[in-house]
């Protein structure tokens, strides 16, 4: 019964059933959010939600029942273990903030489909060398935020009157949004040579420790996508070993036949 149910839980058919329940519960929980919608046919869709957290948890149930203590140590079972358990939270009360988490549900896609799961491999593995960035950022970011009070603190107060509002406009400024017309330009049509501070800040943050960020993630994807790759590559190996054996052994056998033909 449990190889059976192994064999089903891993066909390809179970799989893009479950994507299609992941879809299909997306497009329901969109539709919660409009009242119109909600007014007409509410009632149906929350049946219908209720449903797909039902068919979520048998299929969990089933996981674990075929793959017993291995389920829980495995992360992407893990991972869909926990958003169906937030979901099996009565959402009332103190816990009424869960209502808006079974979106969540959504993210199960990320642990069916395998380009998925590469590209959050990815980005797990370059969590190490994205935290040196970060350190570097935040010196950057502190270095210019004490320059800048300094600098156009006492005109301009809201935007560089403390550390902190000096950081928030200099995060704004990185982000390219506004930051010519709604920061630079005011601020040097009263010190003129502003743009001296600006524009090497960009520099260093926007141009530079930025795209740092995407060099280590793209590096440690590729890391990622050749393992997995390399992974393949081992088990074709190793298949084709076994059967060069094999095919060793019966040539083995046909000659062993073949003189005990003779002899006869």
């Amino acid at each position: 019964m449990r190889e059976r149910l192994a064999k089903l839980i891993a066909s390809p058919a179970w799989e893009m059933g479950v994507i299609v329940i992941i879809t299909l519960n997306a497009i329901t929980l969109g539709l919660e959010t409009s009242p119109t919608i909600m007014g007409k046919i509410g009632p149906l869709l929350l049946v219908f939600d209720t449903v797909i957290l039902t068919l979520f948890t048998i299929e969990i149930v089933l996981r674990i029942y075929v793959h017993r203590l291995a389920f829980f140590r495995d992360p992407w079972s893990l991972f869909d273990f926990i958003i169906v358990a937030i979901a099996l939270i009565p959402a009332s009360g103190p816990f009424s903030v869960l209502r808006a988490l079974r979106i969540l549900r959504v993210l199960r896609l990320v642990s069916i489909l395998p380009s998925l799961r590469r590209v959050i491999g990815g980005l797990i593995a370059a969590l190490p060398g994205m935290g040196s960035i970060v350190v570097l950022l935040a010196l950057v970011f502190y270095v210019f935020a004490v320059m800048a009070t300094k600098l156009y603190g006492a005109s301009f107060p809201e935007w560089f009157g403390t550390i902190a509002r000096s950081i928030y406009t200099l995060f704004q400024v990185m982000t390219l949004e506004s930051w010519s017309m709604g920061i630079v330009r005011p601020v040097m049509e009263v010190y003129p040579n502003a743009w001296i501070f600006f524009v090497p800040f960009i520099l260093c943050t926007s141009f530079t420790v930025l795209n740092l960020f995407i060099g280590i993630i793209v590096s440690a994807m590729q890391e990622e996508h050749e393992a997995e790759a390399e992974t393949s590559r081992q088990a074709m190996q190793d298949e084709a070993e076994l059967i060069l054996a094999e095919v060793r052994a019966l040539r083995q056998e046909v000659a062993e036949l073949r003189r005990s033909g003779l002899k006869s």
